[in-house]
């Protein structure tokens, strides 16, 4: 099985791609963190399936453990669950050098590395992803931050980790929703830099739906290798990396109006791409036929295509607190073929309630 390198001027890292990935951690991490301590954080989901491997492979290797279990879900991604992880840590006085290590989904990773990245000024992160969407995208580029009440992901840092392990046994065991949610991400990521990996995505569904083994491998290496890319170009997302928020524009304002966790972040990517290609074909940025073509592999991997959502004003209200607002004008990734994107600030309102329209049941 593959592993993709990660490289920045000041630091890196690879993601290893593998089944029992977990079964190793302890020893991969030795190489990389000496200290005597190290936390595990677990995700309620896998606290008695891949929490004991985890748990066993860092006890061998000499780790005096703190482990600790998760509330779970998007609602408890934050600032009050920071507090109690930092009780935590404190309470065990962990020390700088400790590693601290999420094992879960993409809301684990993301508090888990806020905590990391904050406490006592920042210490060793390790992901440990066990959903899809995790492995191919939150796992990857050192992004880590909570949700508040005005949006999403709107407290944060760039704290890259020092090690990522995908066991991709996980995915065996990963329920439907979340391996469409996954799903979603995967075929963003070809939509905005890969025509041949949307052609492969669409023909390899039936057998990703199926958990093969071989395919589902096969996908998250191909996705790591694209979001490697695009971060190691633009870290901490002064320009390309910015393309990684295709349609999120628009997910993070359907999540954050309808409550975290009612509409799953990937199902809200899907509905978020279709919106912004909706947009971009409007403006003239792209053919028509790529929404189409974009809604029919995402209604093939049993993506909803269309939501019940509020009206335009409380969406619009939360689209203005998108981080990649910049002088009060709304940022959007827009494609201009598949393979394509680019950054658009011009656009009109109407063709902007236009494009949740074309997304509302």
């Amino acid at each position: 099985m593959p592993s993709v390198p990660v490289r920045f001027p000041q630091h890196r890292y690879t993601v290893v791609i593998e089944p029992r990935a977990l079964e190793h951690l302890g020893a991969s991490l030795r190489a990389v963190a000496t200290a005597s301590s190290a936390a595990l954080f677990v995700d309620p989901a896998v606290r008695g399936t891949l929490a004991p491997l985890a748990r066993a492979s860092l006890e061998a290797s000499g780790y005096e453990l703190v482990e600790h279990v998760l509330p779970g879900g998007e609602e408890s991604k934050n600032l009050d669950s920071v507090r109690a992880l930092y009780d935590v840590l404190l309470g065990r006085k962990l020390e700088r050098g400790a590693p601290v290590i999420a094992l879960g989904g993409g809301v684990s990773g993301d508090l888990v590395g806020f905590v990391a990245a904050t406490y006592l000024r920042g210490v060793p992160f390790v992901q440990c992803p066990t959903t899809l969407l995790a492995m191919v995208d939150s796992s990857v580029g050192g992004k880590v931050g909570v949700n508040v009440t005005q949006g999403k992901n709107l407290i944060g840092a760039f704290h890259q980790p020092v090690a990522v392990l995908a066991d991709t046994i996980a995915l065996r065991t990963l329920p439907v929703r979340e391996l469409r949610c996954g799903l979603a991400e995967c075929i963003k990521h070809a939509v905005i830099r890969d025509p041949a990996l949307f052609a492969w995505t669409r023909e390899m569904l039936p057998a990703l739906l199926a958990l093969d083994a071989d395919a589902l491998a096969a996908l998250v290496a191909r996705n790591v290798a694209i979001k490697a890319a695009v971060v190691m170009a633009d870290e901490k997302e002064t320009g390309e990396r910015a393309h990684l928020n295709f349609g999120h524009t628009f997910a993070h304002a359907i999540e954050a109006v309808t409550g975290y966790g009612v509409i799953l972040h990937g199902e809200a990517v899907a509905l978020g791409m279709l919106a912004a290609t909706t947009l971009a074909a409007s403006i003239g940025m792209c053919p028509g036929g790529l929404r189409d073509e974009l809604e029919a592999v995402l209604a093939a991997a049993g993506l909803a295509v269309r939501a019940r959502l509020p009206d335009d004003e409380r969406l619009l209200a939360a689209m203005a607190l998108d981080k990649k607002v910049v002088r009060a004008r709304i940022r959007f990734v827009l494609p201009t073929r598949l393979g394509a994107v680019e950054l658009r600030d011009d656009v009109e309102p109407s063709a902007i309630r236009a494009a949740w329209k074309s997304i509302r049941a």
